[in-house]
């Protein structure tokens, strides 16, 4: 399928949306894969992981880069050569990108009644304006893990805890869009992030001007 969504923010920082359509093999045509990557890739176990890690690269290829543009850190976190920031994320048949000037991040999820279980897990101040009882708890808890998990990309620090570290503050559904604090130690940062409903999955977006140390 053909480039399902873009989302311009500004004229340094698009968003990218795909849905997986395509065949494995389909996803593997024409594709330059640096070695690594392509033992990465035959290394999978599921199809569907396959698939998502390859659909990336069609997302790479709207913005005119390719597998070979990328590189990781000793963190994990993917860059461009070119200095470009990118954040990656791909869930079942969606995948998509944030790649901009600044600091990025981005997560997608599929909307699922079990998040309610395992809420207490990665929540705790939230609790104080959420409603078990509201028709839109689940969509809520499903933008506040996206949210953390956008900004755990961006921050680049495995010791972030998305309960004890990260706050999400109240927010309204109608208006896409939300603010956070990560708190470590002795180090605060703010931030907004920005969301948007697709299919049965919800897509999460973070932007700041200075990268987490």
């Amino acid at each position: 399928m053909p480039l399902y969504k873009t989302i311009k923010i500004d004229p340094d920082t698009k968003v990218l949306v795909w849905k997986i359509t395509e065949s494995l093999d389909e996803l593997f045509r024409d594709k330059p894969l640096k070695d690594s990557s392509r033992v990465r890739v035959n290394g999978m176990k599921s199809e569907q992981h396959q698939r998502g890690f390859l659909s990336v690269r069609n997302l790479f290829a709207e913005l005119g880069y390719t597998d070979l543009d990328l590189y990781y850190d000793a963190f994990g976190k993917p860059h461009l050569s070119d200095g470009k920031n990118i954040s990656i994320t791909h869930s079942y048949e969606f995948s998509a990108i944030i790649v901009g000037k600044n600091n990025v991040g981005i997560d997608m999820e599929l909307r699922r009644e079990k998040i309610s279980k395992i809420a207490d897990k990665f929540i705790d101040p939230e609790f104080a304006f959420l409603d078990k009882s509201e028709p839109d708890y689940i969509r809520k808890l499903t933008v506040i893990w996206g949210a953390k998990e956008a900004k755990y990309k961006m921050c680049n620090s495995r010791s972030l805890s998305f309960k004890d570290n990260m706050t999400v503050h109240p927010f309204v559904m109608d208006d896409k869009k939300g603010t956070a604090t990560v708190t470590k130690d002795n180090f605060r940062k703010d931030f907004e992030f920005y969301f948007d409903e697709i299919e049965d999955f919800t897509l999460v977006y973070a932007l700041e001007q200075n990268a987490c140390r």
